[in-house]
């Protein structure tokens, strides 16, 4: 048997929970060359944006997905091998089948009499199926577009979404009907236009106002999913309140002036507050906000405080999640919600950290905002939002005083919580942050 020397290129699965990733861009194409370190190709889960590069030398010999195309992991994607090299014991079954299909219909189309009718065969289907990507096909179902006149430009003749794209700019739609059966593979026959009644309309003359288009990036689409979700079908409900955050910053300047020697100079005022709803929430007095609510009808309540934290990246909103917060010390939390910042901010977060929370915290206080409503991150029942540290005024000893204050915002999902707890729950978190040294003793 002859030797195979070509190196087949997987799509690499980026922690247990992630089934598939979406190709975002090919850095190569077919008969490059190929060097070890090369990217090959860009790809992103729900929450993470990850590069594939070469660990071989050769020529890219073939692709099995284009960009847009969502790949199980673990699944073909390229091969890479010296050109004109035999790749065809490399070649994914599926693909094979493929390709054995296409060759059937040609034989079958040669011997075939032509039809004069206009009929929309499907020129880019697959075992009567139109072979056409689930981009493409997510974009022609929501704008009925012709895929009959669609040019596939995808791989082994598949249709893509720019493809699609192309079709809508040249105005050719049909109806709903049309457009599903077209979708299904069916053949559909178009009447031809009938004389002077085919009328072609002027075309309007082109906008001087300029805008550039931009497709939303698949963060950005989860982002908009979710808080859709969020809006549509929670019950939410925003309670407000502030707290005196004068022992946090006694803290932090101690912290600052001779935390440096045992590592705990950088403790910032979030890492206070993860640490006062962490020990808040492991009282088990609030069971209801520290849960998921599952299906309408279940409530999942959680042994341990799984943190979520809010990060701002240029991709979108990333929630990480601080596992059982309540066991960590005030250190110890702060080493590792930076640390979960840190890679969402690269876009090397492992996905499985992007899910999982219990109860999420939304600070947005280094912008200067001082009052805001979070929205909350389904499955979870609350979220709380924290705001930018401002100076007030209140009375000391029949004088008034400035003060440092934060306010808070806690959102809940009605359909779980009800106001009371929730009130309780903000109560008892002030008290603890405005005597944060007792809390520290727990």
């Amino acid at each position: 048997m002859e030797k195979i020397m070509a190196t087949v290129v997987i799509m690499p699965r980026q922690g247990q929970s992630v089934e598939s990733c979406i190709i975002t861009e090919w850095k190569k194409k077919v008969g490059d060359k190929i060097n070890v370190g090369d990217v090959l190709f860009s790809y992103e889960t729900d929450k993470s944006a990850f590069d594939e590069a070469a660990t071989v030398e050769g020529t890219l010999l073939k692709v099995f997905a284009e960009e847009g195309d969502d790949v199980p992991c673990l699944e073909t994607v390229c091969i890479i091998g010296a050109e004109g090299e035999d790749i065809s014991a490399l070649i994914p079954k599926k693909e094979e089948a493929s390709t054995a299909t296409e060759e059937a219909k040609e034989e079958k189309k040669e011997e075939a009499p032509a039809k004069a009718e206009a009929v929309a065969t499907g020129t880019a289907t697959e075992g009567g199926r139109l072979k056409i990507s689930p981009r493409a096909r997510n974009l022609a179902a929501k704008t009925d577009a012709d895929v009959s006149k669609a040019v596939p430009t995808g791989p082994d003749g598949r249709i893509i979404e720019r493809d699609i794209q192309k079709v809508l700019d040249a105005g050719l739609t049909v109806s709903t009907e049309t457009a599903e059966k077209l979708l299904r593979g069916e053949k559909v026959v178009f009447a031809e236009p009938k004389g002077e009644e085919f009328h072609i309309p002027v075309a309007a003359p082109a906008q001087k106002t300029g805008y550039t288009d931009e497709k939303m990036s698949q963060i950005r689409k989860v982002i908009s999913k979710s808080m859709h979700t969020s809006l549509t079908e929670l019950a939410q409900l925003t309670l407000s309140t502030s707290f005196d955050a004068s022992a946090l910053v006694a803290l932090r300047a101690s912290l600052k002036a001779g935390g440096e020697a045992m590592g705990i100079g950088n403790i910032t005022y979030n890492d206070m507050i993860l640490f006062a709803v962490a020990k808040t929430l492991a009282t088990g007095k609030y069971k209801a906000l520290n849960a998921n609510l599952i299906g309408g009808d279940t409530m999942r309540y959680f042994d341990g405080v799984h943190l979520g934290i809010a990060v701002d990246t240029e991709r979108g909103l990333m929630v990480p999640t601080v596992f059982d917060a309540q066991k960590l010390t005030l250190s110890e939390l702060a080493k590792q919600a930076k640390a979960l910042a840190v890679d969402c901010q690269s876009g090397k977060a492992n996905p499985d950290v992007l899910r999982g929370a219990s109860f999420t915290i939304s600070n947005i206080g280094p912008t200067g905002i001082e009052s805001f409503t979070p929205v909350i991150n389904p499955p979870q029942t609350a979220i709380l939002g924290v705001c930018s540290l401002t100076k007030r005024i209140k009375e000391k000893d029949g004088a008034p005083v400035f003060y440092p204050c934060i306010p808070l915002s806690l959102t809940i999902d009605h359909r779980a919580v009800d106001g009371a707890p929730a009130a309780k729950f903000l109560s008892e978190l002030v008290h603890n942050l405005e005597n944060f040294n007792l809390l520290l003793t727990i």
